[in-house]
């Protein structure tokens, strides 16, 4: 009988399955004495470490702001020549569907209805403004740090260096190869159990919005633990189904469909609610944002502490609730933004996202703060507490209310799936060491696994101690996203120094001995064949002659084919310890301008395009072309290639750039 083939790492996988096991079954079992407990610790937490919850999500702030301001904010994401794989519109559309959609569709309403009917402070007079404001706060640019933080960290070390997409990967510049010993593997069950929970819980509860929706649109009678079981199984079956497709077809599309709908269903509640009311507090709440933002991010309520228990109720809980969110959903950012740069990525991850949140927020509540004052007399603040009806009761303030309560549905069910799906291939990631040749079978594995945990715990009221339990472990996965912080500072500064860094000395390739056979060779634009014939005959006689030089020296260097597009030849000199010396160069095709063609006082030539020979190195820089240069010419600038190669690994500082995982 043949063994069933997995990826799954034993030092990962198996204790991260018995965490979720026992926590699971003892929150099932025993759910008031697991609250009790929990609630107790939470509380603790929340009401004398709040002050530590906001250093770290400032420091967050800061540490990105000011990355992105330097000149370590060029270095890419992958190797210099790297681009990104998705699409501006498709990646926005994945990263926002996985951090927050289902939010924003249970939230969109409730929270600021919720601010304006129990404000943080019960004589404030500005009820609608600061209801506005703290929603604002706790959706925006903060929210979003904290993720943008953790992708990042995945994202540079795993396509800058090679390492494996994994958060122990982050550790790498403190703990060097010790991040494959016991302190890795304990990061990477953190994050495993973190992410699996954070999901179970959001299905469990989200499931219950759903249900009170079909209700309002009268497709079902009432909620029951019947129906909510039979939405939780087709959502995680369309879940599963779509991680089989892949990411670039179930999750990016399913992402791009939801984005579509939000998009269309805000601009319907925009034109046919209070539009004028709406575009003014959109634009004050903007104003009223900025100019409160530091006062908001570091204020903890000491004095006033009549609003200390509703600080800890919204803004500690939301900050832990994100952090405890942050390996998921930062691990499923850093998969989709390979290839972009780092002040690419960090303005796009903390502005997009929250300036939509914004529109969203404002569009959704204060057309019902107008509501509730002007149309129907508190009716919507009376429902604050029972948040789960409130998005449908709001719809029957417009027309259509029906249709607008079956799309609210549909996008409900769609933010479910996508937040279901790329949570099963975060966990797949986390668990398999970040191989890509994942079983689908594993896929399977873990949504049988959320539907069963999930629908146990709804049944037996477990769920609330659950996501008890993942807030009370947020603080703990805080304090190491600062740890890991440090540890990009660090490897970015490297980088940089590494990549800016001259040879100390070298010879010029060129000389005046052929002048004029370079300048024959300037207005002479080849073709492929022409480049092919040159790195052939030229390119490959030198890297020949160095080869043989080198072997003479006890050295071993291969000449090969590049595998590049059109034609490359490479010069590889193999190591174990360290990085590859690798000097290639490649026919690269370039259009000629049409001005250019068009002027009298040039060449003629056959057709608009030219293929010029050009170097490239192992850290995926693009060098010259060098179609001008005679095969010594070339010797020599291989050779001071080379000599830049040798000063830079034997330099012990360069360890974390040089050595080859």
């Amino acid at each position: 009988m043949n063994k069933i083939k997995t990826t799954f790492s034993k030092n990962v996988a198996i204790p991260g399955l018995v965490v979720i096991l026992f926590v699971s079954i003892f929150c099932g079992l025993f759910p008031t004495k697991a609250a009790q407990i929990l609630n107790d610790i939470k509380g603790y937490f929340f009401e004398n470490l709040s002050w530590v919850y906001v250093i770290m999500v400032t420091l967050f702030i800061i540490f990105l702001i000011i990355v992105a301001m330097s000149k370590l904010g060029n270095i890419r994401l992958g190797a210099d020549n790297s681009k990104p794989k998705y699409s501006f519109f498709s990646w926005i559309a994945m990263l926002f569907a996985a951090g927050m959609g289902i939010g924003l569709m249970y939230f969109g309403v409730a929270e600021t209805i919720s601010h304006y009917a129990n404000p943080a402070v019960a004589d404030t007079v500005q009820r609608a403004k600061e209801a506005q404001l703290y929603t604002f706060f706790h959706w925006g640019i903060h929210a979003w740090a904290i993720y943008a933080v953790m992708g990042l960290i995945l994202a540079y070390f795993a396509y800058r260096y090679n390492l494996p997409l994994a958060i122990r990967s982050g550790l790498y510049p403190l703990l060097k190869d010790k991040i494959n010993g016991p302190i890795g593997n304990i990061v990477d069950v953190f994050a495993l159990c973190s992410t699996f929970f954070g999901i179970a819980t959001t299905l469990g509860f989200g499931v219950v919005q759903l249900n009170a929706g079909l209700v309002s649109i009268g497709i079902v009678k009432e909620s029951n633990f019947l129906f909510q079981a039979i939405i939780v199984i087709v959502v995680m079956m369309i879940a599963v189904g779509s991680t089989l497709s892949g990411l670039d077809k179930g999750v990016k599309r399913l992402s791009e469909l939801n984005l579509t709908l939000a998009f269309l269903l805000m601009i319907f509640v925009l034109i046919m609610g209070p539009t004028i009311y709406i575009l003014s507090t959109f634009s004050e709440g903007i104003g009223y944002y900025i100019s409160n933002l530091s006062k908001l991010t570091f204020n903890t309520f000491a004095y006033e502490q009549e609003g200390v228990n509703w600080f800890s109720n919204w803004t500690i809980l939301y900050w832990a609730w994100w952090i405890s969110w942050a390996p998921f959903v930062g691990l499923f950012i850093a998969r989709i933004s390979k290839g972009r740069t780092i002040r690419e990525y960090i303005v796009a991850v903390l502005l997009v996202p929250s300036l939509f949140n914004f529109m969203w927020m404002t569009v959704f509540g204060s057309s019902a703060v107008w509501f509730d004052k002007f149309s129907v007399s508190g009716a919507l603040s009376r429902l604050s507490d029972n948040p789960d009806i409130l998005l449908f009761e709001f719809f029957n303030q417009f027309p259509l209310s029906s249709v607008l309560s079956f799309l609210a549905i549909l996008m409900i069910a769609v933010f479910f799936v996508t937040s279901a799906d790329s949570g099963i291939l975060v966990m797949n990631c986390i668990a398999s060491d970040a191989k890509k040749q994942i079983p689908k079978w594993q896929n399977i594995f873990w949504g049988v696994l959320l539907i069963i945990l999930s629908l146990a715990l709804l049944r037996s009221g477990g769920l609330a101690s659950l996501q008890t339990m993942t807030l009370i472990s947020s603080l703990l996965f805080g304090l190491i996203m600062l740890v890991l912080c440090f540890c990009l500072w660090k490897g970015l500064r490297l980088d940089y120094l590494f990549h800016s860094t001259n040879p100390p000395y070298g010879s010029e390739s060129w000389t005046g001995k052929n002048w004029k056979q370079r300048l024959n060779r300037m207005f002479s634009f080849s073709e492929k064949k022409d480049v092919r014939y040159f790195i052939n005959n030229i390119v490959k006689t030198a890297f020949e002659d160095i080869q043989k030089e080198l072997e003479s020296k006890g050295i071993h260097a291969d000449i090969q084919d590049g595998k590049r597009k059109n034609y490359s030849l490479e010069l590889v000199i193999r190591h174990d310890l360290i990085r590859n010396f690798k000097y290639g160069v490649a026919a690269q095709k370039q259009n000629l301008a049409d001005y250019f063609i068009n002027e009298e006082n040039t060449p003629d030539f056959d057709n608009d395009t030219t293929y010029v020979p050009v170097t490239y190195f192992t850290d995926g820089r693009s060098g010259n072309n060098i179609q001008y240069m005679t095969k010594e010419e070339i010797i020599v600038d291989v050779l001071k290639e080379y000599e830049r190669f040798i000063t830079l690994i034997s330099d012990d500082k360069n360890e974390l750039i040089t050595v080859e995982f």
